[in-house]
């Protein structure tokens, strides 16, 4: 095991994981996300900065349920995960289910932001994603990062409830015309974004992977000069630009263009292990 290293040169290294740590094809409403794989040498980079000392925050957009098994196959036990985009924080608690326990959890009531949605994009699925952990849904939605405990219900029972994450999937519309339709329909009191697919996250409003990684920052005493985080999707921008405020925000080759603009640099794709490069750029003795 690599030498621990003294408090004032930790880092706190956020990472996202579909398209950022974890590799998987893309194929539109129906991705397959469970077929995902991580390159041999980023885990085990990985999994020598979290030996090494450093504060390893997993960062994603997927539920509890489908992302401690991921954490579990990078072989590593970080204090710390940020689940449902921010609305979620686990804190490693070896008496819990899995090791963690539920820390934060961010609710809201979804009913507005549904109904609204509804009136716009009437072939949508919907779900919700309950700050319980459970999952709502309205037509079968790709499960590849949501709850394992999931129930078919009728629109009307999505809502009123407290819900952690609303899902917005809607598989008729194009990508532009479904960006097109979010955009204008005027979401208030909410936050939200938009994926590479017509897949549309809600979750509290100023609720993000960056609110989340500031409280992380603030517990754990990390300065921010010594904050690394890297992603690729669109509801990675909170936390890019959070992280690049200060400290190293790391935007993946094939991010699109409004992701990459927010990062304090860009690196390879995925297909190139992009985030490996990263890595070894700041932490040279990896």
């Amino acid at each position: 095991m690599t030498e621990l290293l003294p408090a004032e040169r930790r880092h706190l290294i956020a990472l996202d994981l579909d398209g950022t740590v974890l590799h998987h094809g893309f194929s539109g409403a129906g991705d397959d996300y469970e077929s995902g794989h991580i390159d041999p040498e980023l885990g085990a980079a990985i999994r020598s900065l979290h030996e090494a000392g450093h504060e390893v925050v997993i960062a994603t957009g997927r539920s509890v349920d489908a992302t401690l098994p991921i954490v579990e196959q990078l072989g590593i036990r970080p204090e710390w995960v940020v689940a449902a985009n921010g609305a979620v924080t686990l804190r490693r608690d070896p008496l819990a289910h899995r090791g963690y326990r539920r820390e934060y959890v961010e609710a809201f009531d979804p009913s507005d932001a549904l109904v609204k949605i509804r009136t716009q994009l009437v072939t949508a699925r919907f779900a919700v994603e309950l700050a319980d952990g459970g999952f709502l849904y309205t037509e079968p939605i790709p499960a590849g990062t949501l709850p394992a405990r999931q129930r078919r219900v009728p629109f009307d029972e999505l809502l009123g409830v407290q819900a952690s994450r609303v899902v917005v999937v809607s598989p008729d519309h194009h990508f532009e015309e479904f960006v097109s339709v979010v955009e204008n329909l005027g979401l208030t009191h909410v936050s939200y974004a938009v994926g590479s697919t017509s897949w549309l996250d809600i979750a509290p409003d100023g609720v993000t992977k960056a609110s989340a990684l500031e409280v992380i920052a603030e517990k754990t005493g990390v300065d921010r000069s010594r904050v690394f985080a890297a992603g690729d999707g669109r509801n990675d921008i909170d936390m890019l630009r959070w992280a690049a405020r200060r400290g190293d925000a790391v935007a993946m080759g094939q991010a699109t263009p409004d992701v990459q603009a927010v990062a304090s640099r860009v690196t390879g794709t995925i297909e190139e292990v992009g985030l490996l490069t990263a890595l070894r750029e700041r932490f040279d003795w990896l």
